[in-house]
């Protein structure tokens, strides 16, 4: 009789193992913000091939699974997978090779950047650098090309401002591009002081010179590429974007990808010209388990910071300069026809509000009602309050970046007056229209880190919570917004909803843990937040 019931138990006993689901890692012991439909907030989940299968209480998950690894995380909390949905991650990667000029308090600190990166640097054919802004200064003005000229006399100089729509040029990179004071481009500016030229190129005239510049190898570029990632991984960030890639540029990528050098996950939008625009409507929406290849990336106007946004009224500081479009209004209605008749998005970079208003009816022309094709208005920095609700009529996606508030609020009254400044930065009357907001950061024009974006749509506050009280707070976004805007509504905005954004069974097992929660912790700490894992489809990055 014992052994018969010794043998039941054994029996039972293994039946009940069997039926636990093998899997390949357990997360216990957590603090697992879903960021599903209704905001749930577990302790535990599983992931198996690279996906979530359950999100649940441990007890549950224990009951049912068989974990090959467990990660007890002692409380901490977890987040989906970080997005930006409006980076330049390429250009991050071509921003770490070259000389760092962000933060610079004076051009004369920038001079002494320079000539450390030179004695560094001897062998560069030239020196690049990026990251500059005049409204950091003393002298809030542009700066002049004659010291260059005479500390670097036979080295070509390429000096690209914070936003990337300015540039400063020594005379030898100059001569190089035959830029002359009688030079001309539409879009952009050539800047001629007393007969002469100053070194600003402004927006369309910077290409000018960039047609001249040494071409980088495959090897240099798939060195920049992978130190942009490294970057990207530490502070979160899974899935990226390129606003603006070339053919070779997105090729590049997914050869990486196909290699395993490139982890993190890239939503790609083709520079639009005609070329590009004929070759991928053709080809079609590119999508595999890493890239995204669905939008066309177009330029409307500059920015404001270098007075290059389309403005409706004149600049309050510049009497008479309502700033430019970089693409003609005939040029962007054919390639929104050409877009629309394909299955790909418009994604439009506008700053100014008649840029916002231009690109918003033409939008109109071919979209007309509500619908799902998605296109975006990248920005969306100052839009007229009669324009707003354009993005409810057309489902039009306002795809922001919180810090550019925060960076620009010193010096954005200035350059719009008191009236006009109001209608900038109005992320909460944006998101009110369609109930979605993605969030970026433009980097690195900004920050790479997606936790400052977070806490500027938060707080309206900069890195040294400053203003007291916030700027413009009747536009301030909730965290639980703010956390959407960095996760499932970046993902909607690309597509990619029904794979990632959330910690849902079936979704990519893409998720980051914290030292602290940023659902909680005060307001002011926030940006001291670190990332302690990064995570891309089950495997650890970071």
């Amino acid at each position: 009789m014992k052994i018969l019931v010794s043998f039941f138990l054994l029996l039972f006993g293994h039946g009940l193992f069997a039926q636990k689901r093998s899997v390949d890692l357990m997360i216990t012991h957590a603090k697992v913000y879903t960021v599903n439909a209704a905001f749930k907030v577990e302790t535990a989940f599983v992931v198996d091939n690279g996906k979530i299968i359950e999100v649940a209480g441990q007890n549950i998950l224990l009951k049912k699974y068989l974990p090959k690894k467990t990660l007890d995380l002692g409380g901490k909390a977890v987040f989906p997978g970080f997005y930006d949905p409006h980076s330049h991650f390429i250009g991050l990667g071509e921003m770490l090779a070259q000389c760092d000029l962000v933060g610079a308090e004076s051009f004369e600190e920038i001079l002494e950047r320079l000539k450390v990166f030179r004695k560094n640097n001897p062998d560069n054919e030239w020196i690049i650098g990026r990251g500059w802004d005049q409204n950091d200064w003393k002298i809030k003005e542009f700066p002049n090309k004659e010291t260059l000229d005479e500390l670097f006399l036979d080295v070509p100089v390429m000096l690209t401002r914070i936003d990337g729509h300015a540039l400063l040029a020594n005379a030898r990179a100059l001569q190089l591009a035959r830029i002359s004071p009688a030079s001309k481009v539409a879009g952009g500016a050539i800047e001629v002081l007393d007969g002469q030229l100053t070194g600003i190129l402004i927006d369309n005239a910077m290409g000018l010179l960039k047609r001249v510049l040494p071409v980088e190898t495959e090897s240099q570029k798939r060195k920049m590429i992978l130190e942009a990632q490294k970057e990207c991984l530490k502070v979160g960030l899974t899935t990226v974007s390129e606003a603006g890639a070339t053919q070779e540029d997105i090729e590049l990528l997914m050869k990486m990808h196909d290699d395993g050098s490139l982890k993190i996950r890239d939503y790609v939008m083709v520079s639009v010209g005609l070329r590009n625009l004929d070759y991928f409507t053709k080809r079609g929406i590119i999508k595999t388990d890493r890239i995204n290849v669905r939008s066309f990336k177009i330029y409307a106007d500059g920015a404001l910071g270098s007075r290059g946004a389309c403005l409706l009224k004149p600049y309050s500081d510049d009497p008479g300069n309502y700033g430019f479009l970089l693409t003609s209004k005939n040029e962007m209605d054919k390639f929104f026809e050409q877009i629309y008749k394909s299955d790909y998005q418009a994604n439009t970079h506008c700053i100014g509000d008649s840029a916002n208003r231009l690109v918003l009816d033409l939008y109109g022309k071919y979209l007309k009602q509500k619908n799902n094709r998605r296109w975006r208005i990248e920005h969306a920095q100052v839009v007229n309050p009669a324009d707003v609700p354009k993005f409810s009529k057309y489902s039009v996606i306002p795809s922001i970046q919180a810090t550019h508030g925060t960076s620009d609020m010193y010096w954005a009254g200035k350059r719009l007056g008191a009236e006009r400044e109001k209608h900038g930065y109005a992320y909460n009357d944006l998101m009110k229209q369609n109930g979605i907001l993605p969030n970026g950061s433009d980097f690195p024009v900004e920050y790479i880190n997606p936790l400052f974006g977070f806490h500027a749509a938060v707080a309206r506050q900069d890195a040294k919570n400053w203003p007291d009280g916030g700027y413009q707070t009747q536009n301030a976004i909730s965290r639980k917004e703010a956390l959407k805007a960095m996760t499932i509504w970046s993902a909607y905005a690309n597509f990619e909803e029904k794979e990632r954004g959330s910690l849902e069974p079936g979704k990519k097992a893409d998720f980051v843990v914290l030292d602290q929660d940023i659902m909680n912790v005060e307001l002011s700490k926030i940006r001291a937040t670190k990332v302690l894992q990064t995570w891309i489809g089950g495997e650890r990055v970071f």
